[in-house]
């Protein structure tokens, strides 16, 4: 049912189309409140300096808890933070241990600590699928007589060494006389999981990350466990192995947490191609839903996204057992932001997000795009620092690198907390709708036919309640007829003049509602 304070604070509110950035859920009778299922993604070397080093550190992602609540998310996903040569991570040298550049265990189990205070849940990076070319097991492995040679993988007599990795690129890569496997870079060799000791190295790496409080992983290159060539891409024995290998991580896991919330990255482009991970993962990210949405957004059309949601809800529910296991999102640190994939457009960008926090599941926000930060290829100038204050010298930010989007001063927290009708304003208004209205976060979806291109629908159901959320993706104002008439009441709704009357929706320009 819906909380009546929270959803009477959301109605007070809904001709102003904003929550203030700082208005917390309404007091929930249980002892935990009630939860948006939105995950929030940090690069912690960009999020916040506490030390003055100019690198961002375990104890700013601490120090900004607060800032994460009051927008309204359930979860945070650190990229990686093991020790690592890389300013990224993804090369891991020491599986057990804290980035130093990023502080130590103990400041981590203080994150944890703060963290699950405020009922936000934490899951880490597992960059599992490669180590870094200077972990001590590859150091160990380059001698042929070392029992770590078989946790990587070598060129034999009869390999090609010329086939083309996952990515199209050198697969292969040389070490004196031999050859190793490295699916994304020479420094990144590929571990063997074929070798039992790997496979039970990894399950103890989940369950020691679990014993010290993190609540599940987010599963870097997923596929790539044995996808390692292009020739492997719709190859069914290498998905066998693959789902097999994640069985046995995930029976592990269950051992110390059955509750785990296991999400992985697997880049394949339909919903069918993804919803066999479901069966050993909690998730899977959804990449052809990203690039619908912001299709829908830009175009200022539906498209293909009613077909696409409907489709992905069969194909997922025939595995899971159950709808609401989606994991959405816009972008993330590998692609574009969205900002810029809509090329700045700050109306597309807030449809974009009114589409992906109206959606059920748990959908995930990358940092800095509450805020509409702008960032292209290449690789670093995605992860750039995050934007607090006005003055990009200002206390606590990250100095790293510098920025190349060009976003001024009104592109920060700061600025935009005070502006009545910023995005982070809007954000915080969505991810408080999924709080108050738990049909969104929770239920069934189905499509909802529409002969009006410029509007975006669904139906959401669970035990209590009905809704149906509606998107009008241009920018002008539409009349819209509702074929259904159990939906009677506009129960949210993001802009002002919002009317239904005699089954007929009015719904300005650029506007979500919501109907019960």
């Amino acid at each position: 049912m819906i909380r009546r304070s929270l959803l009477a604070l959301l109605v007070l509110l809904a001709p102003c189309a904003m929550l203030p950035a700082t208005a917390a859920p309404a007091a929930n009778p249980s002892s935990r409140p009630a939860s948006s299922g939105v995950w929030y993604e940090i690069f912690v070397r960009s999020w916040v300096d506490t030390d003055g080093n100019g690198i961002g550190d375990l104890n700013g992602v601490t120090a900004k808890l607060d800032y994460l609540k009051s927008l309204g998310v359930s979860g945070i996903w650190l990229m990686p933070i093991n020790p690592s040569p890389s300013y990224h991570g993804y090369d891991v040298t020491d599986y057990y241990a804290i980035n130093p550049q990023y502080g130590t265990m103990a400041d981590f189990q203080r994150l944890l600590r703060e963290a699950h205070k405020r009922h936000i849940k934490v899951i880490i990076d597992l960059v599992i699928n490669h180590t870094s070319d200077q972990h001590p097991w590859f150091k160990a492995a380059r001698d042929p007589a070392s029992p770590y040679h078989r946790w990587y993988s070598w060129a034999g007599p009869h390999t090609d060494l010329h086939a083309a990795d996952a990515a199209g690129a050198q697969g292969w890569h040389a070490l004196g006389d031999a050859y190793y496997l490295g699916d994304f870079s020479a420094n990144m060799p590929d571990l063997d999981y074929d070798t039992p000791a790997v496979r039970k190295e990894m399950v103890k790496l989940g369950q020691y990350w679990l014993k010290k409080g993190v609540d599940g992983f987010r599963l870097d290159a997923a596929q790539h466990i044995y996808y390692d060539f292009k020739a492997d891409m719709d190859n069914p024995l290498t998905l066998k192995k693959n789902l097999a290998w994640w069985s046995e991580f995930r029976r592990g896991l269950d051992a110390v947490n059955p509750a785990a919330y296991v999400v992985g990255e697997v880049t394949r482009d339909s919903a069918e191609a993804l919803a066999p991970y479901f069966k050993p993962l909690s998730a899977v990210f959804d990449f052809p839903l990203a690039v619908q949405l912001i299709d829908s957004a830009r175009n200022e059309r539906a498209g293909k996204l009613g077909a696409l949601l409907a489709r992905t809800d069969a194909a997922y529910r025939k595995v899971a057992g159950k709808s609401g296991v989606d994991a959405p999102f816009l972008s993330n640190h590998d692609q574009e932001r969205v900002m810029s994939q809509l090329d700045g457009n700050p109306q597309h960008m807030r449809m974009a997000a009114a589409m992906l926090l109206t959606l059920p599941g748990q959908p995930f926000v990358y940092y800095g795009e509450e805020l509409g930060m702008r960032g292209k290829k290449p690789d670093p100038d995605l992860r750039e620092p995050m934007r607090w204050h006005r003055d990009p010298h200002g206390a606590g930010e990250t100095r790293w690198k510098t920025f190349s989007a060009g976003d001024g001063p009104a592109v920060s927290v700061d600025a935009e907390r005070e502006a009545d009708d910023s995005l982070l304003r809007y954000y915080t208004m969505l991810i408080h709708w999924r709080i108050a209205v738990p049909t969104l976060r929770d239920g069934a979806i189905h499509e909802y036919a529409m002969t009006n291109p410029h509007i975006a629908a669904w139906q959401l159901d669970d035990a209590d309640s009905h809704v149906l959320v509606l998107h009008n993706l241009s920018g002008q104002a539409q009349d819209v007829a509702l074929d259904d008439s159990r939906f009677s009441k506009v129960l949210l709704h993001s802009q002002p003049g919002t009317t239904l009357q005699h089954g007929r929706l009015e719904i300005p320009a650029y506007a979500t509602a919501v109907l019960q």
